[in-house]
């Protein structure tokens, strides 16, 4: 092979990772312009166009996602194998930014702390809010590390690994009238909602499963963290479907109670994604490794 060929291929790949000629540019630390000639004498040499203007972004074609398909991991075993590289938690000073929603903090961020302190006492995390609608966003411009969200909101150009599947329950005062007596269809859409939205969406999950039962339900307030649900909850007549680990503090302390719905509305999967880019970087594949382990442990 020409060296010639192999540089357009590097090219082409880091094209292929980034999906934008100008965060490729940056990728490989070189002009705009001399990416786009590359393209130029990609598509002379290859015969095909490569990659169609789609809005602000590019679309590769058939031909380039093949071509990608067979050419990306001989071309990281290469960089591998002339540039090696290591992590070391111990001595790393390397600061990781991770984005995920208020729950995911209270569940697993005391503990990754402590496992930190322990293990990787100079690695920095810091944690960046995660509303749906910027999750594609935060993994393309390498804003984020890993990001941990539902299963169905990532763009292909994410990796994923489970995490943790949570289950819904119908959260409410005591004292609330659902709270004694047999919690109906009929009496759960006649009550006033509260709804979690991260993405002010006021439409959620549940709504979509009462529509598949001919009902639907007002939904009264709408929040964009889990954190200030069980106040509201404590604090109204207001009954909210939530994750049943977000009110088990509250249940225990007998300041709110759960129900079962009266129509199964399954749980979200939550997993850690990552961009492809990252896919074998040591110091990444330690960070999911340790956020799966204390998932494991809790």
């Amino acid at each position: 092979m020409r060296s010639q060929d192999l540089s357009l291929l590097v090219i082409f790949d880091a094209i292929m990772t980034e999906g934008s000629i100008t965060r490729a540019a940056d990728r490989l630390n070189i002009t705009q312009p001399a990416v786009s000639n590359a393209v130029g004498r990609m598509r002379s040499i290859w015969k095909d166009d490569l990659f169609i203007k789609d809005g602000r972004n590019i679309r590769p074609t058939l031909f380039a996602q093949n071509l990608w398909a067979q050419v990306r991991r001989p071309l990281e075993e290469i960089e591998d194998a002339i540039n090696p590289k290591g992590f070391d938690p111990s001595t790393s000073h390397r600061v990781f930014r991770i984005a995920a929603t208020d729950l995911m903090v209270d569940l697993l961020w005391a503990e990754l702390r402590q496992r930190l302190e322990t293990e990787a006492p100079a690695v920095v995390v810091q944690t960046l809010p995660y509303t749906i609608s910027n999750g594609e966003n935060l993994l393309a411009s390498a804003t984020v590390d890993v990001l941990i969200g539902a299963n169905n909101l990532m763009p292909a150009m994410a990796t994923s690994e489970i995490l943790i599947e949570l289950d819904y329950v119908c959260v409410m005062r005591p004292d609330h009238p659902l709270a004694t007596g047999k919690l109906t269809l009929d009496r759960f859409v006649e009550a006033d909602h509260l709804l979690v939205s991260l993405s002010g969406d006021t439409r959620g999950y549940t709504d979509t499963v009462l529509a598949d039962h001919g009902k639907a339900r007002k939904v009264a307030m709408t929040i964009n963290n889990f954190a200030s649900a069980t106040k509201m909850l404590e604090r109204s007549n207001l009954v909210c479907v939530l994750p049943s680990v977000t009110a088990k503090a509250s249940i225990e302390a007998g300041v709110l109670v759960s129900r079962p719905t009266p129509v199964p509305v399954p749980g979200p999967t939550l997993s850690m994604f990552w961009h492809k880019r990252v896919d074998r970087d040591p110091g990444n594949f330690w960070l999911r490794s340790l956020l799966k382990d204390i998932v494991a442990r809790s």
